[in-house]
């Protein structure tokens, strides 16, 4: 980790009481620790901008089973991507609906496209894609 610098920021007052209470919510220790944050996701959501650098994502689905095939499109999409599914999860919410909760890994580009080709699949009620990077440069 490289030296500690201090900086100013000249922030409007109900913005900066804003912020405080959004940080004591998520738990932060203080305002460094949150801006810390803030900067590290900004600069990891950069990172998985790219096309071609190595990405992992999370995506959740839901979907009612008994819909149009959904759970059997889902697996086939998957099997057909092999080398970017690196997990499944599959939880039966009610008597209708499953989550399904997919890990991902690869080429940005292709990730997010995958991930959202699933998201755009028929019978899927809602779904989230969240993608990240290890982040490793990060300090």
């Amino acid at each position: 980790m490289g030296e500690t610098v201090r900086f100013g920021v000249s922030l409007d007052a109900d913005l900066l009481d804003s912020f405080d209470a959004l940080i004591k919510k998520m738990g932060y220790d203080n305002r460094s620790e949150a801006i810390r944050a803030l900067i590290r996701e900004k600069l990891v959501e950069e990172e998985w901008q790219s096309p071609t650098a190595e990405t992992f994502a999370v995506l959740f689905l839901v979907y009612d089973h008994h819909a149009m095939s959904v759970d059997r499109r889902l697996t086939d999409a998957q099997h057909e991507h092999l080398t970017n599914t690196v997990s499944t999860l599959h939880v039966h919410i009610d008597r209708e609906n499953c989550l399904e909760v997919v890990v991902l890994k690869g080429p940005g580009q292709e990730i997010r496209s995958f991930g959202q080709s699933l998201l755009g699949m028929r019978g899927v009620k809602y779904g989230r894609l969240n993608m990240g990077t290890s982040g490793r440069r990060l300090a």
